[in-house]
């Protein structure tokens, strides 16, 4: 993937832009899609060869060595500074170099992988994995309303499945129909379940001045699980009470009925509401779900399911992967006007000596260009230039400026030769805190991808894992011991865990063929006079990086509208989402 080639870059004209951007992430591609929609001149750089940044699907060979690339600070290439341009008077030179975003990285080849890098190509793997999107979110309300859409495929997601107490994977039913169907479930718990999918409709729906249908301010701010609790869907049965006047027969119902109810609380707190962390015990909780945040995302889960014909369940994924995205707003932002320029590393930021801001580039072939917008990706960081150069002032801003660090993420991409689940290709599954082992303290989420969308030879699927983590060692811990649990990995090549084997099982197990493993930091960037883009966030979604780059758009350029409604037909005629035509890949 590293390209050494010298490149001979013809002067770009104009030299000033209204915007310049350095990184084609999502939030970056999605900065110069609005942008361009909004009537700006923008520039669009990268010093890769390929769109996405870590947002990308690269193929096999081209990920340890990204990976790698990104784990220690990098300086950019930088020969002499080119002939001082009247500028030089009042701008200085601030050098950039990329900072390190990924730690502990375990590339292992096992048993045939040799044959996988003859097909390395032929592989796009997610670097931001597990990434899906809700038929109903914002990031697809977005690429209707931007055109966006017109750019990128999608297929369904063939199910959901939550890890239960008895270490068993159990669907999860998308809609009160669904629930019905389910044979997990006895007739109390559906329902149970079926009355709660009422009483969030009723209060989504509520609207009356009485307030009637609509759940309390109060319970919508106390902790979620203490609302189900309340309406009797908690893993507490408070039914019966095992004493010395129960029969054998009471005790084993008793227990049945909490066993299945314990299902049902897994299904809605962990594999539709997502919760993070371990919510059934709220002192010390990293981050405890509220009852409004838990009922927006059943809403979100709710109407997701079947609103496009051809996207039967709630979640779809883009063909060729998630890198496609970033492909799609870059389209769009070029169909506008913004002009692309890849494998162009840039040197130092211009910086004003007065006001401390940042006005322009200094692009490796030597060019100046200017604007009053500069964005750069998240891996990009300014090294604090000589005291002698520069004003005592502009020293101390300099040193200051840095990103809001949210943690980390633990991720794990993983190459297998059969299905997680029979007949099915496309599948997301959950792993409650607790459910693989007694320190696992948040969620673990494993999305596998088959080949019908792309992103690996025919026989092959691709499983992507993640968690949150407060340090490297937990979050290598959870990653081996999902991957011990769902795969069958050669004893000689695996570190660690055997402890983590709940027991033995006789099904045979998909056999791991090649993995990379990898702690990645958390940033939701910076929007002051240096405004830097987030790095990819642990949610299953973009919704909140989607906020973030609004929020920075509208520091930008605060008069205007994210993205006007524009003339393009969000749907087709059968309430679709249209796939596009077969575009070839962009080129700068």
């Amino acid at each position: 993937m590293d390209d050494t080639t010298t490149f001979s870059y013809p002067p770009i004209d104009p030299t000033t832009f209204d915007v310049i951007i350095i990184g084609t992430g999502l939030p970056e591609s999605i900065l110069a899609a609005a942008s361009t929609a909004a009537g700006k001149t923008v520039l669009h750089l990268d010093p890769n060869p390929f769109y996405g940044s870590h947002f990308s699907s690269l193929p096999l060979s081209d990920v340890p060595s990204f990976l790698l690339s990104h784990s220690h600070a990098v300086p950019l290439p930088r020969d002499d500074l080119a002939t001082p341009s009247p500028s030089d008077a009042v701008l200085v030179p601030v050098d950039l170099t990329t900072r390190p975003v990924y730690s502990h990285i375990e590339i292992s080849s096992h048993s045939h992988s040799t044959d996988l890098l003859e097909h390395s190509r032929k592989f796009n793997l997610d670097l931001a994995g597990p990434r899906v999107l809700f038929c109903a979110d914002s990031a697809v309300d977005l690429m209707l309303k931007s055109g966006a859409n017109q750019y990128v495929e999608f297929k369904n997601v063939d199910g959901t499945y939550v890890c239960g107490g008895d270490g068993k994977l159990s669907s999860v039913p998308d809609s009160r129909l669904a629930v019905f169907k389910d044979a997990s479930l006895g007739l109390m718990e559906k329902n149970r379940l079926g009355s709660f999918f009422k009483l969030v409709e009723g209060h989504l729906k509520g609207t009356g001045s009485d307030g009637s249908g609509r759940i309390s301010e109060e319970d919508l701010e106390r902790p979620f699980v203490e609302f189900l609790d309340k309406i009797r869907l908690s893993t507490k049965i408070k039914s019966y009470r095992s004493n010395c006047l129960c029969s054998l027969s009471v005790l084993v119902r008793v227990l049945s009925v909490s066993m299945r109810f314990e299902l049902l609380h897994l299904i809605i707190m962990y594999a539709i509401a997502m919760a993070d962390y371990n919510q059934d015990k709220l002192e010390g909780c990293r981050s405890v779900l509220k009852t409004k945040d838990g009922i927006n995302r059943l809403a979100l889960y709710h109407s997701s399911v079947g609103r496009f014909h051809n996207a039967l369940g709630a979640l779809i994924y883009p063909i060729y992967g998630q890198g496609e995205l970033c492909q799609a707003f870059c389209r769009r932002a070029a169909v506008k006007g913004c002009l692309y320029v890849l494998r162009m590393p840039v040197k130092a930021l211009l910086v004003d000596k007065e006001s401390g801001s940042c006005k322009g580039a200094k692009l490796a072939s030597g060019q100046d260009l200017f604007s009053n917008e500069m964005v750069l990706g998240p891996s990009f960081m300014t090294l604090v230039p000589l005291a002698n150069s520069s004003p005592d002032f502009l020293q101390a801003k300099l040193a200051d400026v840095g990103r809001d660090v949210r943690g980390k993420v633990a991720r794990g991409i993983c190459i297998t030769n059969s299905s997680l689940k029979t007949d099915v290709s496309t599948c997301l599954v959950v792993f409650p805190p607790k459910s693989l082992y007694s320190e696992q303290v948040t969620s673990i989420r494993v999305l596998q991808i088959g080949s019908s969308l792309a992103v690996c030879p025919s026989g092959m699927f691709v499983v992507y894992l993640s968690t949150l983590c407060d340090d490297d060692i937990q979050g290598k811990k959870s990653l081996h011991a999902a991957i011990n649990t769902i795969f069958s990995v050669p004893i000689s090549e695996t570190p660690e865990n055997s402890s983590n084997d709940k027991s033995e099982d006789t099904e045979v197990k998909p056999t791991l063929l090649w993995s990379a493993l990898y702690i990645q930091e958390m940033t939701m960037g910076s929007f002051d006079s240096f405004r830097f883009t987030p790095m990819p966030d642990g949610n299953l979604n973009y919704n909140d990086l989607l906020d973030a780059t609004k929020e920075l758009f509208h520091k930008m350029f605060p008069e205007e509208e994210f993205f006007p409604e524009t003339t393009f037909s969000q749907l087709d005629d059968d309430g679709e989402l249209a796939p596009s035509p077969n575009y070839d890949s962009l080129d700068s």
